[in-house]
């Protein structure tokens, strides 16, 4: 690789582990015989941009420039790409590169690669530091470029290249995409109302699973969730118990695993692909007794990504989201800590994101 950094980019970047973004000027590479250059439209805002904000994972490096929810149109492509051309809706999630030879390439799984190169704050192989799109332009290898349905809107579709593949790839991995199962989705939010959009449109029963009454009608009337179930209501919990096929978790705090272990079926699966920042304890006496499974996943491959923006084109799945302006993230950042977004939050770059003349 080894391309030198030569083209002048803007953007908003994170300087330390206060929370603060500002306005950031720097340099992304020209673009290569295989590269895609695109004008990023809309940028998501991910709960994952909000910890590595503040180093909350304690892997940051500064400065940084979040986003992996990035959408927009090519402007520009290398000499040697054929899946791509100018003027075409385009869009990079959580990864822009890996190293194609693993065993988890090879079987599409580049998420999984252990030398993958995420979309920003990780070491590129010119010995660069990756900048996400919190920007106003990106430049990608073709082959980590996902291309948008002409009938999705470009600012509610940003944020499925992260959490719409979040939920997808279970669902489709585990086998819990087949008409006619029952699953539950656990937790209301980013995540969450994606769940239930794919899952419905896979043609399952779909639970939603929330620790208050307050989502229940957003959930069944507005969603077109199935039941809904008080987490903490164990009257609820016991008339459903061993009704679900599978359950995904989306809740990132910290929760009990065991109302949800009964809930499932005898083999029945449940996956999480929510984030505590605290160890769960995991009783184990289910998963001997009745073949009960507890597993994780994340995000996607590059194939299965684009098989999941194109179901959500077939059915028209997009995201619910607050459309903000780029001064605005900030604020955005502190409402998001709150959980007080319905239920993305998306930047609008290209019309609210403005160079800084004194930069």
């Amino acid at each position: 690789m080894g391309k030198v950094l030569q083209k002048e980019a803007f953007g908003l970047a994170a300087k330390d582990n206060s929370g603060v973004l500002s306005p950031f000027r720097f340099t992304r590479r020209e673009t290569g015989e295989k590269d895609v250059r695109f004008k990023v439209l809309f940028c998501g805002i991910c709960h994952s941009d909000l910890h590595m904000v503040k180093n909350e994972w304690g892997m940051s490096t500064y400065p940084l420039v979040p986003g992996h929810e990035i959408v927009g149109v090519v402007t520009e492509v290398g000499a040697k790409v054929t899946k791509f051309k100018t003027g075409e809706k385009v869009g990079v999630g959580c990864l822009v590169s890996s190293c194609g030879s693993c065993d988890s390439c090879t079987e599409g799984m580049e998420n999984y690669c252990p030398k993958s190169i995420q979309t920003y704050g990780f070491k590129y192989y010119d010995d660069t530091i990756t900048y996400g799109g919190y920007s106003d332009h990106m430049v990608c290898d073709e082959g980590f470029i996902i291309r948008i349905p002409d009938n999705l809107p470009l600012d509610a579709a940003a944020p499925l290249l992260c959490a719409g593949i979040t939920v997808y790839s279970p669902m489709k991995y585990h086998g819990l995409d087949k008409p006619g199962m029952h699953i539950g989705v656990v937790g209301l939010g980013g995540l969450g109302h994606v769940g239930v959009k794919f899952a419905k449109a896979m043609g399952t029963k779909v639970t939603v699973i929330s620790t208050s009454e307050r989502k229940r009608d957003e959930a069944i009337n507005r969603l077109g969730a199935d039941a809904f179930l008080v987490s903490r209501d164990p009257k609820q919990i016991k008339d459903a118990m061993g009704t679900m096929d599978g359950i995904i978790d989306t809740v990132s705090a910290t929760h009990s695993l065991l109302p949800l272990l009964g809930l499932l079926k005898h083999k029945g699966k449940l996956v999480m692909v929510g984030a505590p920042e605290k160890p769960l304890e995991l009783p184990v006496m289910p998963l001997i007794f009745e073949r009960k499974m507890v597993m994780g996943s994340m995000i996607g491959g590059i194939k299965e990504t684009q098989e999941m923006i194109d179901m959500a084109g077939k059915h028209n799945i997009t995201a619910d989201i607050e459309l903000i302006s780029a001064d605005y993230v900030n604020t955005a950042m502190e409402r998001l800590e709150k959980a007080d977004v319905r239920y993305r939050f998306v930047i609008d770059v290209a019309n609210t994101l403005k160079p800084n003349p004194n930069l």
